[in-house]
């Protein structure tokens, strides 16, 4: 394990995204957030606007994306964002996204998720909660190297921003059957698998991008009520109410579940600095793989951090993307 002390910052489980941004000015700064319409990804996208960001929801349903638009322009009296669609699942959307952005790029919030009650696939026969919340996020940000790449130039760095989870504890990444082709599904597995492999992006990116001035880190934003848990079985439910009674986590309000995902994307404190896991608005402490959930609830496994396993995890990707 890192024997080194993790970062640290002012803030903690209790503060919100308004806080981390009180007396911050983002003007001139160009921010892409997936997955805006709905739950942490809007109140992170009202933030950053309110700042002064020039922010983009990349949403698969644009008329949802154009009502939070609206409501954010009207609450913050700034820039109204940028609407554009974007599928993390259908590769086509992700490419012509990326295709159509225009200069430099400073932040990108790969804050979008799919959590599925069963077995889904995309078009190509990858599971779709792998598909959407890596392979679709992995495509984005390989997209849009060269934008962050002007932005980092034009601000002396950019930051890639990966939501992650506190379920990357169950799984690690199965390369052996990433696609549950072999094994039975397990719907939670495969959302750990796709949380870990989150994480896993953010050692890489930040290993291959650190000299371009692109850093990356993931975030957990800890238990927060939102759209995604709509698909849940009654299995997903009642081991999410198991989970909260023995007190892996207690429920956040939105305000909250968005601060990490800012401070990851603002704080001086991970300006230069990527390959983290933030848990409660500061870099989590690593526990071994076989570490129990309940006793580590604020950790990270190993497995999650591991450059070895990442850069596996980079080519493995980049090979699925080009078949």
């Amino acid at each position: 394990m890192d024997a080194r002390e993790p970062v640290s910052t002012p803030f903690n489980a209790s503060s919100t995204a308004a806080e981390v941004l009180r007396g911050v000015d983002l003007t001139g700064v160009r921010a892409v957030v997936t997955g805006a319409s709905s739950g942490i990804g809007v109140e992170t996208a009202r933030v950053l606007a309110g700042a002064g960001a020039e922010v983009t929801l990349a949403v698969r349903d644009t008329s949802a994306g154009d009502g939070v638009a609206e409501a954010i322009a009207r609450s913050t009296g700034g820039i109204r964002p940028r609407v554009a669609r974007l599928d993390l699942a259908d590769g086509a959307t992700v490419t012509r996204f990326a295709e159509a952005w225009g200069g430099p790029l400073h932040l990108l919030i790969n804050n979008a998720g799919v959590v599925t009650g069963g077995l889904e696939r995309t078009r190509e026969g990858w599971e779709l909660q792998f598909a959407t919340n890596h392979l679709g996020h992995f495509a984005l940000a390989t997209g849009l190297h060269g934008a962050l790449a002007l932005g980092a130039a034009d601000r002396d760095g950019a930051r890639i921003v990966s939501v992650s989870s506190t379920a990357h504890m169950r799984s690690g990444v199965d390369f052996d059957d990433l696609h549950f082709e072999h094994r039975g599904y397990d719907p939670q597995l495969a959302y750990a698998q796709s949380k870990t492999a989150n994480s896993l992006f953010a050692v890489e990116a930040t290993r291959l991008w650190a000299s371009d001035g692109i850093v990356a880190n993931a975030v957990n934003p800890g238990g927060v009520a939102t759209g995604l848990q709509r698909n849940f079985t009654a299995r997903q439910k009642e081991s999410l109410d198991a989970a909260e009674a023995a007190g892996v986590f207690t429920y956040k309000t939105v305000e909250q579940g968005a601060a990490t995902s800012v401070v990851a994307a603002t704080a001086p404190e991970f300006a230069h600095s990527g390959g983290h896991y933030l848990d409660d608005a500061r870099e989590a402490y690593t526990v071994p793989d076989d570490a129990d959930l309940a006793q580590h609830p604020h950790g990270v496994k190993e497995w999650a951090l591991d450059p070895a396993t990442a850069e596996r995890l980079w080519t493995v990707s980049a090979d699925l993307l080009r078949t």
